[in-house]
Formats: C-alpha cells, sequence, structure tokens
C-alpha cells in the first residue's frame, strides 16, 4: 500500500527499478526502496532518501546499497504498534493548535501513572521576575521534609523538621516547545520523581511564548532559582545542593538558566544540571528542514515543521539563522564557552531529532572540562517515556533518578 502511495507521490519524473542498468539488483526488504530520478542524467548528483523509505537516483547511475539501520527498540515498536500515529503529534499550522494538541496528549499521558501519596504540594505566588512579573513554584515534598504543614500559608518560610543540615532540592523546568505545557500537567511526574528520589523538587510555571518569547521565560526560571536560592535556609534546604532538570524545551531553558547563574555569579553555584532530550539549538532544526533528507525524519514524533515554529515563537524571525541575533542565554548551543557549568547529565533517544545536537553539546560541554554523562537510548524517538513499563525506559528513568538522589 505504502509504494502505491510512493509511486502516485513521485509520479512521472521517477520510477521504482527491481534493479541497475549493470544488472544489479536493487536493495530488498529492509533497505531502500531504489528510484530512478529522471531529472538527473549525470552521476555527480547525490543520492536523496525520502521519509518513505525510497532512496533516490540519478537516472544511469550505479545502484549503491544503503543499509537501513535505524529501527525502533523492539519492546517499543511492541508498545507502539497498537497506538499507530496516535504517537506522533500531526503538523499544526498555529501556535495556539500546537498548545491545545499538546496539553490534552500530555493530561492523558500523564494520568497514566499512579498517584503517589506520599507527597503533597504546597504552591508559592511571591516569586519575582526580571520584569516584576510574579511567577509561581510548586514544591513536591513527603510530610516529612514538610513542617509545619502550611499549605494555605502565602508566605514561602517553611522549615525542615529535623533543623539540622539542609536537603537537596531540584529546581524543575517542564516541556513543550517553550509555548505549551505547565506544572499542573506534569503534577504525577514531579511528584514520582521527589518519590523516587527523595529530593524535594520546586516546579517553576514559566510564562510561554508567543505571548512572552524570549528572554522571558528564562528569566522567569532564573528568578524562581533565585528565589529557591535565597530561600533555602527558610525552606531546611541546602544552597550548595540545589539542581537544575528539565524535559525537552524546559531542557533548553534548564541549560540556558545554568548559564546565567554561571555569568551573574551565582554563589553557591549550581551544582548539577539533568537533560532529559533537551531542546538546544534552533540551527540545528533548520539545517534538517535544509536538508530534507535526513532518515530521523521517518520516526518523527513531533513533526520538524512543529519544532521550527516553537523556535519562531520563541526567539521571531532570527530563528535557525546563524548570523540571527540570537542570544546565548536563549539557545544555550549558541554559547561558545561553556566553561564552569555544574555536572551535567544528559540522554537522548536515537530516534530522537534533538539527537545531534544533544550530542554536539555533551561533546563540547566533555572538551570544556565539565563533567558530563551522555546517554543514547537506540530505537526510541522524543518522547518515548510514554512507554512506561520498557526496559529502555526503565533504564533512562533509573538513571535520571540516581543522578537527583545524588545532590
Amino acid at each position: 500500500m505504502w509504494l502505491k502511495a510512493l509511486k502516485t507521490r513521485l509520479k512521472h519524473d521517477h520510477e521504482v527499478i527491481e534493479g541497475d542498468e549493470e544488472g544489479n539488483s536493487a536493495p530488498t526488504a529492509g533497505d531502500y526502496v531504489v528510484v530512478w530520478d529522471k531529472t538527473k542524467r549525470g552521476e555527480d548528483d547525490e543520492p536523496l532518501i525520502t521519509t518513505e523509505g525510497a532512496l533516490i537516483v540519478p537516472q544511469r547511475s550505479a545502484v549503491k546499497r544503503l543499509q537501513k539501520t535505524l529501527r525502533y527498540d523492539e519492546e517499543y515498536a511492541a508498545w507502539r504498534e497498537p497506538l499507530g500515529e496516535k504517537t506522533r503529534m500531526p503538523p499544526c499550522e498555529t501556535v495556539l493548535e500546537f498548545r491545545q494538541y499538546n496539553n490534552t496528549f500530555m493530561r492523558a499521558a500523564r494520568v497514566q501513572l499512579p498517584p503517589e501519596t506520599t507527597i503533597q504540594r504546597v504552591r508559592y505566588n511571591d516569586v519575582v521576575s526580571h520584569d516584576g512579573a510574579i511567577v509561581s513554584v510548586t514544591r513536591f515534598v513527603t510530610t516529612a521534609q514538610l513542617s509545619p504543614a502550611t499549605t494555605e500559608m502565602k508566605s514561602s518560610i517553611l522549615r525542615s523538621e529535623s533543623g539540622g543540615a539542609g536537603l537537596p532540592s531540584i529546581l524543575y523546568v517542564h516541556g513543550g516547545g517553550m509555548v505549551a505545557g505547565s506544572v499542573d500537567i506534569m503534577r504525577a511526574q514531579l511528584s514520582r520523581l521527589a518519590a523516587m528520589s527523595g529530593v524535594q523538587v520546586f516546579a517553576v510555571e514559566y510564562r510561554l511564548a508567543p505571548e512572552f518569547p524570549a528572554p522571558v521565560p528564562a528569566e522567569d526560571c532564573y528568578a524562581a532559582l533565585t528565589w529557591l536560592h535565597s530561600h533555602a535556609a527558610e525552606l531546611g534546604l541546602d544552597r550548595a545542593r540545589i539542581g537544575i532538570m528539565g524535559d525537552g524545551a524546559g531542557g533548553g531553558l534548564a541549560a540556558a538558566t545554568a548559564l546565567l547563574a554561571r555569568d551573574r555569579g551565582l554563589n553557591p553555584p549550581l551544582k548539577s544540571q539533568v537533560l532529559i532530550s533537551p531542546m538546544l539549538d534552533d540551527r540545528a532544526a533548520a539545517s534538517l528542514a535544509s536538508r530534507g533528507d535526513s532518515p530521523l525524519l521517518a520516526f518523527a514524533t513531533i513533526p520538524l515543521q512543529n519544532i521550527r515554529m516553537c523556535w519562531r515563537a520563541y526567539l521571531g524571525p532570527g530563528a535557525g539563522r546563524s548570523n540571527g541575533g540570537i542570544s546565548p542565554y536563549a539557545v544555550p548551543a549558541r554559547m561558545s564557552d561553556l566553561r564552569g557549568l555544574p555536572a551535567t547529565y544528559i540522554d537522548v533517544g536515537g530516534l530522537d531529532l534533538f539527537r545531534d545536537e544533544c550530542a554536539g553539546f555533551a561533546q563540547r560541554l566533555a572538551e570544556a572540562d565539565v563533567q558530563v554523562a551522555f546517554h543514547l537510548f537506540p530505537g526510541v524517538p522524543h518522547g518515548f517515556e510514554a512507554s512506561a513499563d520498557i526496559g529502555v525506559t526503565r533504564r533512562a528513568v533509573r538513571e535520571r533518578i540516581r543522578w537527583a538522589s545524588n545532590l
């Protein structure tokens, strides 16, 4: 069926072949379907790989056998099979459409997690951002860590039950392309993180683009960090044991916050950052779009056009341009000097469109003599954690929790 659709799409300028003009067999099952491009006669033209799995080569060129090695992890494929295209976000024409789909999908996914009855939530509404706006922070904490129990207090003055050495804490930044998501949508995951790690989690409700483009989201996150830092003693926390963590776009904002903390002289500095499939480089999406032949595109759970739309909503018309006047505090991969950043954990799926920018950022951190752990999980795309019971997800969660617990 898909081959018939491919022939229809390619129409008159291409034809699927069984072999080349020298009698060599065309690639069969597991490889690319080979297609002659009748408009190209020379042998200097590069072949084009389409997302349908076709290798388009110039007519009269030798057919080169290109093995297609990217494939789903077996357990992930079995989990995905009954869901099919429901695991993919459709192309969106507007940011508001993206936001609605993302939030609906994320709510449905997160409610599958069992409730953590040991975790309480306390919301604080006294974080002042750079422009005077009030930003809220929600604390995920066990009853033993929360004393006195003051869920109705507007003040943020809380003391630990022990009254002794301060406890570690994590500032968490949710994902959603900088344009969607919320702390409330992530509450089940954040409760689980607090319960499994034993570390208190403070999640920031940063303002979203396009209503609030860069630098607002990153500045809101930095304001939450400095609030946590300055109130640490009152909250029963140790200022020297604060880490930052985020997923997707939240991972990118967490990295941006770490850069702001370094360059604005936060002292004591952040102890660590945990970046989960972070969205780090607007130029990477533009590069994928300009090439158009990456096999990764066939596995995308978020269409490339949606990712580029989110970057434009956040950065404006300069998004994706090397000379677009974009601040590295908005796009961490644009920062030329990564020295002095906290110990960093990064993981990403091998089928994630953010794969290359994550790997590149990890390499640059290592070259800057930053302690870094980088995990590339083969066979899974962005958001693979939705398949909670498969082996690769369990391994990823185990490593994230280990890093969160070691503050």
